[in-house]
């Protein structure tokens, strides 16, 4: 049986029926992070950025529509605007046209689920929000973003670097001789290495522009949005410079923590979020195995 594909204009024609269950609709554009249409006594074209909704003026950390349209299937999370708590559910939805996610918003604040009260006077139930969207986008340990951040985050950057024609670059961390300190000193040890090293890196990125996210084991990424590549070579090697006076206090005694690092640049034609970050692991194992010749 072959099931066809609705329309873009259909379901737009959909969206005053899904108002009256829902305190807002929108259709979204996951990729460029675009309002396609939203309800305003009719629909109507928009050319907002879909999270310009939440006041926050940058792509949500926990980008549930990213998540719907990558995995095929619907997403829910609470999210806060200025004086409200909203559910939003993200639904995939192939149209004839183009794959787009539907959100449906509604005003959760008051409902039985969040419970009732003045909740503009404090920021209890909005930093609870925020430390629920934590949980799926930090990496425990760390306190850095996880894996499944940088999943969906990384294609998003890529798309928007793309469209507004600047640079990204990404850089790919290993931590030297983990297993080394593990031996000697336990586990417990190599994790305190891996903090001390996620607070090095942190301290030297950029602030509300780059992002670090812990890859898995002792390995990080490092995304440096608008940078070219000799911004990104200067950033890295402040990262460098940063571990070059960092020791971590593991047992009485100050360890110092090395790393290896591979930096690359997408070029202008563009490359998937995989392919960037097999490039910079690959050039990391280049610079490690060139030290290790040099020694």
């Amino acid at each position: 049986m072959v099931i066809e594909k609705i329309s873009l204009s259909k379901l737009q024609s959909y969206l005053d029926f899904f108002n009256k269950m829902y305190d807002a609709v929108r259709l979204v554009d996951p990729l460029h992070k675009k309002v396609i249409e939203y309800q305003n006594n009719g629909s109507q074209e928009a050319a907002e950025a879909c999270y310009s909704y939440w006041s926050s003026g940058r792509i949500c950390e926990n980008c549930v529509s990213v998540r719907a349209y990558k995995e095929q299937k619907s997403f829910m999370k609470l999210e806060h605007c200025p004086n409200a708590i909203m559910l939003v559910t993200a639904l995939p939805v192939d149209t004839q046209e183009q794959a787009v996610v539907l959100e449906l918003l509604k005003n959760a604040t008051d409902t039985m689920m969040i419970g009732k009260g003045d909740y503009n006077k404090g920021a209890v139930l909005f930093n609870a929000v925020q430390d629920i969207n934590d949980m799926v986008v930090r990496d425990e340990l760390t306190s850095l973003y996880n894996r499944r951040f940088m999943d969906d985050r990384l294609p998003v950057d890529i798309v928007n670097a793309m469209v507004n024609k600047r640079p990204i670059s990404v850089i790919f961390i290993d931590v030297d001789n983990l297993k080394n300190t593990n031996d000697l000193f336990g586990h417990c040890a190599g994790d305190q290495i891996l903090k001390c090293a996620a607070d090095v890196i942190q301290r030297s990125i950029r602030a509300n522009l780059d992002w670090a996210a812990r890859y898995g084991g002792d390995e990080f990424v490092v995304c440096l949005n608008n940078a070219s590549y000799e911004e990104a070579s200067e950033i890295s090697e402040g990262i460098y410079t940063a571990f070059a006076t960092t020791s971590c206090s593991i047992q009485g005694q100050n360890i110092p923590i090395t790393v290896s690092q591979g930096l690359v640049t997408m070029p202008e034609a563009g490359m998937t979020a995989d392919e960037l970050i097999r490039l910079a692991d690959e050039k990391m194992y280049e610079e490690k195995r060139r030290r290790k010749v040099n020694r």
